[in-house]
């Protein structure tokens, strides 16, 4: 703001030109020059509150006289305030203490010019601005967390605070400013730039605004920095053998810490043999050549994922998929001895002839005589077989695994077919014909020799004597002129020097049979004849078979086959060794090892069995001895010896099956399968063979419930045995039990008239129990539940008695076995009667006390006796509630009107005569007017109508403990507090002259004053003691006191134990 010159000053330079002379004002001197700026002043930014100099100089003469203005306006310095913080300077700068700026006033901010004064004129500087710097404290954009890959770039952006001049960014890490000399870090316009982030990048970053004011640190941000997932360990590709195990490493770093997880190219883990290690490895357990594959492990974080594989290789020793069989032949026949094989690599199959050193390969060109060869599959071939053919020829599958060697021994016969026995074709039939009608029995049969037929009849030869009876050329019986006789079992016998065949069937003769045509079926409804049967496996004692069926059904489809087997060391005759055979396959079990044995097949619908099939080749069963097949059996003790089967713990599967675990720690090839051994504690041991070697798992049934097993595992191979595994224990859950005890038996004992019975029992069936018997339930039930009796005898009893029957009741008693798991089945009931006239006639004896009173509480007539008794109680009690009640008001009456005429009447005599206390007896004697002594109401000491009575004429009683009065008695204070209510007023003054109705002898009257009326307390002392006051007047204490009781409707204990009553109009305080 401008401020005006002082009026001396105006008034001097007015006076200046007169004072200097006509001739100074109009003439110049020669040395004198007007004003001129040397030294122009420079545009400034300074701080808020810091101190600036605007520079100004002027030359002339004389010394001009140098002013500053601001935006056209004079400044104004400390020569014309004191107080300014502008000061000019001798030299003519304008210098500030301080720089003054705020938001609404800036009074230092402006364009400022100096100019210089003499009388010869005035020069002015060029412009200079001043300006006040500022930084303002919130950054436009704050830099913001930021997460980046190492490698990849982050960039950091920052707005800095509004400011003059513009500030300049830098940025700080960890506190630490950064450079921007390095080649990965890039500032520019506020933003951060770092290429090919590292892990050591991470950290806390500031963006830092600076201009003049000074510097404003922003937020801070995080940079983090996340790696990738990267292999330490990486899998590898690994070949191993068949049940062996293997690991897969997988160890990886990064940030965040990287999953990993494995997957298989090919398909899924292993289930149940595959298992990721604590260091993400990855185990499997058995391998088998299905593992076979590519393993890849996957690692991933929130970063990126990384992948590495591993392959696997499982080299499977050669295995025999189908073993070759022996074989019997005849000269010149063909021969195929089969030698599937399986393994990884496959294996090489090869041939040869025990005792010749000739191999045969597959593909190999035909030997000299062309007769021998080998297949790619494994099979060897030979034709026109030679007598000299005979003996074993061996197969071997070698590989990179192992090896395996089988044997198989040809027999070669001159004639094989000679030795079997006829075959019947067609036998007889069961039939039911009519009499006189004609019976027609079948025997069809083939063989060679050709067979000769003979028939019996329940066991009988038919001789030709019966002229009914004609044997036709086909082998068929017939029978003419049926009659009932004639009803029987028929046998056809078809016999040659092979051995001797039967067909058997039943003729029923009845007079209302059906006739002939309806019971034979027509040739064309029967099934035909399946193939031939072929070997397909051969074992000691089985030997498995397989045909396909004729295409011809017949008239109905097939339902099952029968099998038929001939062996000449087990008779010459065709047996029946299985029937109702559903499918085109069928192992014959229970043959005799090392026998030769010949199979055919029949068809069999709902019309009758077809033809035979052809006859299978002959096939040998194996010997109980490998060394027949060429196998050492020292190698195999040896191998077997070495093979060690870990039993896992069993699982149980339901109460009576369990499931059993094992693995091998070494495979040997000598394995033909596993014996499961189990058995209750102390008891034989139970075989299941388990007949596949690569089998780990088998499952038990038909355990005991309830019962505890041992189980071990043993490798055999033929009748070699290898080492058990550990015995392992297992308990099947126990179940109620499934069947009565046995053999329950009731009994009376004791003499004639005892009303006791023994029951007695045996335990249910050892596999019915199902557990432990823990205790056994006898129930002896009643017509009535009241007379059921029950008990709980311990396990290991048989027996027990019964007391207290009742005679002539009828009794049904049953027992049951419990186990842990609950209750089992009830035994059937056994009745028993306990006659009258052998009982004593007071069975109260029998009955104990305590259940007769029972049985006496539970009768409806007892709880219905108790209820009304109750209810008479109640009523009785009700109406003495009532009478007594009603006789406290009647009393409640009374005394009030004595109390209402009394109690004024007390304080209506001259209160001024003495009061004293007797000697030795603690009542209180009033004296009278005439001074003679009267037994009075006690009085309190201080009441409401006592105030103008003095403290020394009547004193206070003694202390009760006090020495004075040594009587033993017996006291009583009460206090009432009548306060009338306004409408009683009236009558509480018309009810002072009936006192006269109530003469009381030596009874002083007092008069109560009218200041008093509102309140009445009135305390009576009644102390009973060896002299006490006469007995009217003490009848008369007892009823006002008890008035007072009877008058309240609602009695109360008030403070300091006062009993309260209140009154209507009147209300008493006790």
């Amino acid at each position: 703001m401008r401020r005006r010159l002082p009026l001396w000053l105006r008034s001097l330079l007015c006076l200046w030109p007169v004072l200097l002379g006509p001739a100074a004002a109009s003439r110049p001197r020669l040395e004198d020059s007007s004003p001129r700026i040397i030294e122009h002043p420079s545009d400034l930014i300074v701080s808020k509150g810091e101190p600036a100099t605007l520079n100004c100089k002027a030359e002339g003469r004389p010394t001009p006289i140098i002013e500053w203005y601001k935006d056209g306006e004079r400044v104004e310095t400390d020569k014309e305030d004191p107080r300014s913080h502008r000061m000019l300077l001798p030299s003519g700068s304008l210098f500030f203490l301080r720089i003054v700026h705020g938001r609404r006033s800036k009074p230092d901010e402006g364009v400022y010019v100096c100019v210089a004064r003499n009388y010869l004129g005035e020069a002015v500087s060029r412009n200079a601005s001043l300006e006040v710097a500022i930084l303002r404290d919130d950054f436009r954009q704050a830099p913001s967390d930021v997460v980046v890959a190492a490698g990849e770039p982050a960039v950091m952006e920052c707005i800095p605070p509004r400011g003059h001049p513009e500030p300049t960014i830098s940025w700080k890490k960890n506190s630490i400013r950064i450079s921007d000399k390095e080649e990965r870090i890039t500032i520019r316009g506020g933003k951060l730039m770092m290429s090919n982030t590292r892990k050591s990048d991470a950290g806390m970053y500031i963006c830092v605004a600076t201009n003049m004011v000074g510097e404003r640190d922003s937020e801070p941000a995080e940079l983090v920095v996340f790696e990738r997932p990267t292999f330490i360990k990486r899998p590898i590709n690994q070949v191993v053998l068949a049940e062996d195990t293997v690991n897969f490493h997988c160890e990886v770093q990064g940030d965040p810490v990287p999953t990993s997880r494995w997957r298989k190219e090919e398909g899924e883990l292993p289930r149940g043999r595959s298992e990721i290690q604590n260091d993400n490895s990855l185990r499997i357990s058995r391998v088998n050549a299905e593992d076979e594959g590519t393993y890849t492990c996957v690692a991933e974080n929130s970063v990126g994922k990384s992948e590495a594989s591993g392959s696997l290789s499982v080299h499977v020793p050669p295995q025999l998929v189908t073993r070759p069989r022996d074989q019997i032949v005849t000269q010149g026949r063909t021969v195929t001895f089969q030698c599937e094989t399986k393994g990884n690599p496959p294996p090489a199959v090869f041939w040869q002839k025990e005792g010749s050193q000739v191999l045969l390969f597959p593909s190999q060109p035909p030997q000299a005589t062309g007769r021998f060869s080998v297949a790619p599959s494994g099979e060897m071939t030979i034709m026109d077989v030679q007598t000299s053919d005979s003996g074993y020829y061996m197969c071997q599958a070698i590989s990179v695994a192992g090896s395996i060697l089988a044997k198989a021994l040809l027999e070669v016969e001159d004639v094989t077919t000679d030795r079997i026995p006829p075959i019947i074709r067609r036998g007889p039939v069961n039939q039911t014909l009519a009499i006189e009608s004609t019976a027609l029995l079948q025997c069809h049969v083939t063989g060679n020799p050709l067979p000769s037929i003979q028939w019996l009849k329940d066991g009988q030869r038919i001789v030709g004597s019966d002229p009914r009876m004609s044997l036709l050329d086909n082998g068929t019986l017939q029978i003419t002129n049926l009659q009932t006789s004639d009803s029987g079992l028929y046998v056809c016998i078809a016999t040659s020097s092979t051995g001797e065949t039967r067909w058997s069937g039943f003729l029923a003769v009845q007079e209302n049979g059906v006739d002939l045509q309806m019971q034979l079926p027509e040739p064309n409804l029967l099934p035909g004849p399946p193939s031939a049967p072929l070997v397909t496996d051969v074992t000691k004692n089985s030997v498995a078979l397989i045909w396909k069926p004729n295409p011809g059904n017949g008239g109905a489809p097939i339902s099952s086959y029968i099998i038929e087997a001939f062996s000449q060391s087990s008779g010459s005759t065709w047996q029946t060794v299985a029937d109702d055979v559903r499918l085109e396959k069928h192992t014959v079990s229970g043959l005799n090892p090392n026998t030769i044995y010949l199979f055919l097949v029949r068809a069999v619908n709902s019309y009758g069995l077809s033809d035979p099939s052809p006859v299978s080749e002959p096939v040998r069963t194996q010997d109980v001895s490998p060394t027949r097949q060429g196998v050492d059996h020292r190698q195999v003790q040896r191998e077997l010896g070495d093979v060690v089967v870990q039993l896992q713990e069993p699982i149980v599967l339901t109460s009576t099956t369990i499931q059993v675990t094992w693995t091998v720690d070494r495979q040997a090839q000598f394995i033909q399968g596993y014996r499961v051994m189990y058995r209750l504690k102390n008891s034989a041991w139970l075989v299941q063979d388990v007949k596949s070697p690569a089998e780990r798992n088998t499952v038990l049934v038909d355990l005991r419930k309830g019962q505890e097993y041992e189980v071990k595992i043993r490798p055999y191979f033929d009748e070699f045995q290898g080492m058990d595994s550990e015995v392992l224990l297992v308990r099947t859950p126990e179940e109620a039990p499934s069947a009565p005890p046995q053999g329950v038996s009731v009994v009376t004992v004791g003499t004639s008239n005892s009303t006791s019975i023994s029951i007695s029992w045996e335990p249910p069936p050892l596999g019915e129990q199902n557990g432990i018997i823990q205790d056994y339930r006898v129930w002896c039930l009643g017509n009535e539940s009241r007379y059921h009796i029950n008990k709980t005898v311990d396990g290991t009893i048989r027996s027990t008695v019964l007391m207290g029957l009742i005679p002539g009741m009828i009794y049904r008693t049953e027992v049951a076995a419990a186990t842990s798991a609950g209750i089992g089945v009830r035994s059937a009931p056994v009745i028993i009667q306990i006659n009258q006239d052998t009982a004593p006639v007071d069975n109260g004896d029998s009955v104990s006390l305590a259940e007769q009173i029972t049985g006496v509480v539970k009768q409806p007539a007892f709880i219905a006796g108790i209820g009304g008794a109750c209810w008479v109680i109640l009523m009785c009690f009700s109406v003495w509630i009532y009478c007594r009640r009603k006789k406290r008001k009647e009393m409640s009456h009374y005394t009030g009107k004595i109390s209402s005429s009394l109690l004024p009447a007390l304080h209506s005599s001259n209160l001024k005569g003495g009061c004293r206390w007797a000697d030795n007896v603690s009542i209180r004697q009033c004296i009278n007017r005439s001074g003679v002594e009267e037994w009075c109401p006690p009085l309190p000491e201080r009441t409401y109508l006592m105030e103008n009575i003095q403290e020394e004429e009547c004193p206070l009683p003694p202390p009760r403990n006090d020495a004075s009065s040594p009587a033993n008695s017996y006291g009583q204070q009460s206090t009432a507090t009548l306060t009338p209510s306004p409408r009683e007023e009236k009558r509480a003054s018309e009810d002072i002259p009936r006192l006269h109705q109530f003469e009381i002898p030596h009874l002083p009257r007092y008069e109560l004053p009218k200041s008093a009326v509102s309140a009445y307390e009135v305390t009576f002392s009644v102390a009973l003691t060896d002299s006490s006051p006469p007995k009217d007047l003490q009848n008369l204490y007892v009823q006002s006191l008890l008035s007072l009781f009877a008058m309240g409707s609602g009695p109360r204990l008030g403070k300091e134990g006062s009993f309260q009553a209140d009154v209507n109009p009147l209300q008493f305080e006790c």
